[in-house]
C-alpha cells in the first residue's frame, strides 16, 4: 500500500504540493493525473526517493521513505518516462546489473528469464540496448522495474513509445501485474487511464481536486442525466411510449439523422436506469434501437473541467481560434 500524508514541497515561497493526501491500496491500480507543472511529477519523485518532502509523510508500505529510505525503496519498482538505461550493455547484461544493485535474492536466471517472457523481450536478450527500437527500450526499462519482484510499481508514462500493438499488450500486463501489486500509472493518455486504473486522483496547482472511479467523476460532474437514443421508428408514437417508462422526465425528439432514424434526448430522474425498459418497449413493438450513449462526461472531458474550470468550451474555442489564425499567418 502506499499512502500520502498530509505532503508538502516547497521551493523558495512556491509551494508544488500543497498538503495532499491519498492512498493506493492493495491490489489497486491508480491513475494519477495532473497538467504539466501541477506537482504530479514533483509527488511521485518523493513516493521513489529522488526529492525529499518539506512537510508530510510518503508511506510504501508502511514504511515511511525519509525515515527508512532504503527499506521503502526496496519495495519500489519504478519506470521513469525515460527510462534508466545503459546503452552500451546488452539487455542481459543491464538486467544482471540490476538484479546485483537491488541485492535480489530470487534465483537470477529463472527471475530474470520470467520477466523477459512477461514483458516480450527474450528475442533481444543479447542485444545492445542502443540498437533496440524505442518501444522494446522502453519494455527493457519496465523489466528492470519488476526486478525483484517489488510490492509497489510506480509506472511513468510506460507505454511511450509503442505501436498499438504494444500499448495493448502493455495495459494487459499492468492489469495483471495489479492483481498482486499496488501501481500508481501516471499517462497523459486518459483513454489509457480509463482502460487500466480502478481509481483516478487528479492534482492541479498542488492540490487534489479529485479522487474516485472514472465512472463516478463522470456522473458527479455531469450536470444533466441524459440518454442519447437513435431509433428506427415513427417519430410521435416513439415519443409516447417512451414517457411511459417510469423514471422519464423529459423527452425530446433532436433531428433525423438518416431516414427513418430520429435523435432522440431522454431525461429521466437521476439514480435511475431505463435502458432496460426502453429497450423492452422498442422491441415489442419491432422498432430498432440503433445507438445508445449517455450525456456524461468522458476522461478527457473531466480532467479539463478539474483542471481548467467551468469554462471548458470556451477553452476549446480559444485553441481553435488560434490553430485558425496560425494557419492564416502561413
Amino acid at each position: 500500500m502506499i499512502e500520502v500524508k498530509n505532503l508538502v514541497k516547497c521551493y523558495g515561497d512556491k509551494r508544488a504540493v500543497d498538503n495532499i493526501s491519498f492512498k493506493a491500496n492493495d491490489g489497486e491500480i491508480l491513475g494519477f493525473l495532473g497538467p504539466n507543472g501541477a506537482g504530479k511529477s514533483t509527488t511521485m519523485n518523493i513516493l521513489t526517493g529522488y526529492l525529499s518532502s518539506t512537510s508530510g509523510k510518503a508511506l510504501i508500505n508502511g514504511i515511511d521513505i525519509l525515515e527508512d529510505p532504503i527499506g521503502a525503496k526496496k519495495q519500489i519498482g519504478y519506470l521513469p518516462e525515460f527510462p534508466p538505461l545503459y546503452m552500451d550493455m546488452t539487455v542481459r547484461e543491464y538486467l544482471y546489473f540490476i538484479y546485483d544493485l537491488k541485492g535480489c535474492k530470487y534465483p537470477r536466471n529463472t527471475h530474470l528469464k520470467e520477466i523477459c517472457e512477461l514483458v516480450k523481450i527474450t528475442d533481444v536478450y543479447d542485444r545492445i540496448i542502443k540498437n533496440l527500437s524505442k518501444g522494446y527500450r522502453q519494455r527493457v526499462g519496465l523489466a528492470q522495474a519488476l526486478v525483484g519482484n517489488p510490492n509497489v510499481l510506480i509506472l511513468d508514462e510506460p507505454t511511450v513509445g509503442l505501436d498499438p500493438k504494444q500499448i495493448i499488450e502493455i495495459r494487459t500486463l499492468i492489469k495483471k501485474l495489479g492483481k498482486n501489486h499496488t501501481v500508481i500509472l501516471s499517462s497523459h493518455i486518459l483513454s489509457e487511464v480509463q482502460a487500466v486504473c480502478d481509481r483516478i486522483v487528479v492534482i492541479n496547482k498542488g492540490k487534489i481536486v479529485a479522487d474516485d472511479t472514472a465512472d463516478n467523476l463522470s456522473r458527479t460532474l455531469t450536470a444533466d442525466h441524459k440518454l442519447i437514443a437513435r431509433i428506427d421508428g415513427p417519430r410521435e408514437e416513439v415519443i409516447k411510449i417512451i414517457q411511459t417508462i417510469p423514471g422519464v422526465v423529459n423527452v425530446l425528439a433532436d433531428m433525423q439523422r438518416e431516414k427513418g432514424v430520429w435523435e432522440y434526448n431522454i431525461e429521466a430522474v437521476e439514480g435511475t436506469d431505463i435502458r432496460r425498459d426502453l429497450f423492452k418497449r422498442l422491441a415489442s413493438r419491432n422498432w430498432y434501437l440503433v445507438g445508445l450513449r449517455s450525456s456524461e462526461l468522458s476522461l478527457e472531458d473531466i480532467f479539463l473541467k478539474l483542471t481548467i474550470g467551468e469554462n471548458v468550451s470556451e477553452f476549446l474555442n480559444s485553441k481553435a481560434e488560434d490553430l485558425d489564425e496560425s494557419e492564416d499567418d502561413e
